[in-house]
């Protein structure tokens, strides 16, 4: 029996990947999904480590490497990620597995095999290169936008949120401009610095510069006033209300806002 844990902060995913391992390893089992680095941290040093980690690299409240830094691992870990070609490299280098979502079942199931080698010789693997090469990560400073035939790039810095809308992804800027992009909120989570872009919800990631205001609302839920102010309600979720808090308070240092 294959004891599994999944870290990964999207229930709907961890299901649909758990859904998949029993395709390929029936005689696996989910002894654990976990949620966030703080649940993590606290599960892992309470109980016996599992055979396999699945662990998702942005969790609501920061990075999955942070983890690492609170305990040390000793289950063989395949990481998850919608999209970071910096970890993808240094993944490489180390020897370390990674999927990319959506994850695909012959994917899932090359990296089962390099899991069941690995157990079955009784190797290990050493986390602490990948680590290193992960802490000197730079976060992307433009964004390329194409629409008709123009071709023109936006500085991050100067976007004051990212949202979705029927399917498409876009970018609204301090002065009021509005540009479809080919990424998805997913993809952002992992190319915006986390110390100046929080994901409020499923469908907005925004700017700590664009605040304006903000209110509190039903189920300790957070409504936010942001300038220049979108067409849409920016709330934050229910889940993601704690870890707003936690970013707001690491921001206070560099900017100040009304509340």
């Amino acid at each position: 029996m294959t004891k599994i844990v999944i870290i990964e902060d999207e229930k709907p995913a961890a299901k649909r990947l758990f859904k998949l391992v029993k395709q390929i390893a029936p005689q696996a089992e989910l002894i654990k999904h976990l949620e966030s680095v703080k649940d993590s941290v606290k599960w892992l040093n309470e109980n016996n480590p599992p055979d396999l980690i699945f662990m998702d690299i942005e969790l609501a409240d920061g990075s999955s490497f942070n983890i690492f830094k609170e305990i040390k691992i000793n289950s063989l870990i395949i990481f998850t990620t919608a999209f970071n070609q910096f970890a993808i490299n240094a993944f490489k280098v180390n020897s370390i597995d990674y999927l990319l979502k959506p994850i695909k079942i012959n994917d899932l199931e090359k990296s089962l095999q390099k899991f069941y080698s690995i157990q079955k010789n009784n190797n290990s693997v050493d986390y602490s290169m990948l680590l290193k090469k992960l802490v000197q990560k730079e976060y992307q400073k433009r964004i390329v936008i194409r629409y008709a035939d123009v071709i023109k790039t936006v500085d991050i810095e100067n976007i004051a949120f990212f949202y979705t809308e029927e399917k498409y992804t876009y970018l609204f800027t301090f002065d009021s401009q509005r540009y479809p992009i080919d990424f998805t909120l997913d993809q952002l989570d992992h190319i915006v610095n986390p110390k100046n872009y929080f994901r409020i919800n499923r469908q907005v990631i925004i700017n700590f510069k664009a605040l304006e205001k903000m209110i509190a609302y039903s189920k300790a839920r957070v409504k936010i006033i942001l300038k220049p102010q979108p067409s849409f309600e920016t709330i934050v979720s229910t889940e993601r209300s704690p870890y707003f808090k936690d970013w707001l308070i690491g921001m206070s240092d560099s900017f100040k806002i009304d509340v």
